[in-house]
């Protein structure tokens, strides 16, 4: 009984420690603006810019516009076979998005599965961006 509830309370401990959450379009559009400012969206470095940013939709949606400050394009589908691509440690951030969020929702709980810890998802991803009149680069990576 004891060894029951020790592993319970392990268990829920590591469920807590490992955690998607969600950062509004509003949240990302200030973080972006940081990085223009500080002119770090064309050369992204995880120390200076503090996150990676990874569009989750296809090349062809990528390719029709994106998020300034997008590091990576992998589609959702793929992130558990080219999450090494990223080149992220397990303790970095990791903020995903797609169109609507679905896709990027599954993208972020693959990267946690994966041991990834601070991993966030853009609420509404590329819809909640567009509803708010933030720009978009055109697509070019």
């Amino acid at each position: 009984m004891i060894l029951r509830m020790v592993v319970v309370v392990l268990g829920l401990f590591l469920l807590s420690a490992i955690s998607i959450n969600g950062v509004s379009a509003h949240h990302s559009y200030l973080l972006t603006v940081q990085q223009l400012r500080a002119g770090l969206t064309k050369a992204p470095s995880m120390p200076q810019k503090g996150f990676i940013l990874i569009d989750v939709r296809s090349a062809e949606e990528h390719a029709a516009g994106f998020i300034p400050g997008t590091d990576l394009n992998i589609e959702f589908r793929d992130i558990q076979a080219r999450h090494r691509d990223i080149g992220a440690q397990l303790d970095d951030h990791l903020v995903v998005y797609c169109q609507s969020g679905h896709r990027s929702n599954i993208a972020a709980e693959t990267l946690a599965d994966l041991g990834y810890r601070h991993v966030y998802n853009v609420t509404g991803s590329m819809n909640a961006w567009l509803a708010a009149g933030f720009p978009i680069e055109p697509g070019r990576r």
